[in-house]
């Protein structure tokens, strides 16, 4: 069995692959290819246990991710709050092949498929805008998958701590070799930007839907839960809404689930999921004045071919651990 620690992960995850791999999943997922059962959820005394098994049978990758939010980490363990780890398995066996790290795998997964939302469901102009709510680890990745989708000129950054986005910029424009701007205000984005992502840890809405030009893409990747939402209803109504599962929308995502408890939509406005685009089952973008919103939550068939790419490109390269159990 082989055993990958971050840095391992990090010498062979790359957000373009990771792309293309993440795509061919959606389209599984869309084609019936996948296997994707619920998520487990297990509380303990401490915090959150998550279980996310997945098969993509095409892709020939079998796995399951296991992930812990214990907020009391930090103070008592000197751990993050949340860790993961993903056991990757033979599918023609069953056995557990390679057990990686899954922070950094999860962070670059969920970019990439924003990445992929935009390069479908995003305008196709040259030297576009993109507006990034939110100035950590996961806004990161999406602002790296955003200019692998569309040709970005400038981005604009907006988070409350004002640490966060100096390091944000100093590191991201080395990275991208982009032009990157601290907003001064929600507002400053809504009124330059194309693409816009929220990547924060609000529970409440990060800015006014009724101010969103025409034409506007927005992913919103942040919010997760069913009592939190960094998109307002007004958004809502006015976007053609895809989501990656229309069951964990409407079984998970604040963002969609409160504004169905107002009365404002009800489920039927979920346009599309994601791998019905992708296979052309349902159109995505129809013209250049609509805005288009897509709705991510994290599912598991994201890991698993994230995880089969890890793997392969681990062994091709001689990374890793070998241990016999």
């Amino acid at each position: 069995m082989l055993l990958l620690n971050q840095n391992d992960v990090m010498k062979v995850l790359d957000m373009a692959p990771c792309i293309e791999v993440v795509e061919k999943a959606f389209a599984e997922l869309a084609s019936g290819t996948a296997v994707l059962p619920p998520r487990i959820n297990l509380f303990t005394e401490e915090g959150l246990g998550l279980y996310m098994p997945a098969y993509l049978k095409e892709m020939g990758a079998l796995a399951c991710k296991v992930v812990t939010s214990y907020v009391h980490n930090p103070a008592k363990h000197n751990l993050p709050t949340i860790l993961g780890k993903v056991l990757l398995q033979d599918p023609g066996t069953g056995d557990v092949i390679c057990i990686m790290d899954g922070g950094y795998l999860t962070a670059v997964r969920t970019g990439a498929v924003s990445g992929v939302a935009t390069r479908y469901l995003a305008r196709q102009d040259r030297g576009q805008k993109a507006g990034i709510f939110g100035a950590g680890a996961q806004a990161r990745t999406q602002l790296w998958a955003m200019t692998i989708a569309r040709d970005v000129a400038r981005a604009y950054v907006y988070d409350v701590n004002d640490e966060s986005v100096s390091r944000f910029i100093k590191e991201m424009t080395d990275k991208l070799q982009l032009d990157i701007v601290k907003a001064s205000s929600p507002g400053q984005i809504l009124e330059k930007v194309d693409i816009i992502c929220t990547a924060s840890s609000s529970p409440t809405p990060v800015f006014d839907g009724s101010k969103v030009r025409e034409g506007t893409h927005i992913n919103g990747v942040g919010s997760h839960t069913p009592k939190a939402r960094e998109l307002d209803t007004a958004i809502i109504k006015r976007s053609k809404v895809i989501a990656d599962s229309y069951s964990a929308c409407l079984n998970e995502a604040g963002d969609i689930m409160l504004p169905i408890q107002e009365g404002a939509i009800d489920k039927s406005h979920l346009y599309a999921e994601l791998g019905e685009v992708i296979t052309g089952k349902k159109p995505g973008r129809e013209n250049s004045r609509e805005i288009t919103l897509f709705k991510s939550n994290g599912l598991a068939i994201q890991d698993v071919a994230a995880a089969k790419l890890v793997y392969d490109k681990a062994v091709q390269a001689g990374i890793g651990t070998n241990v016999e159990l």
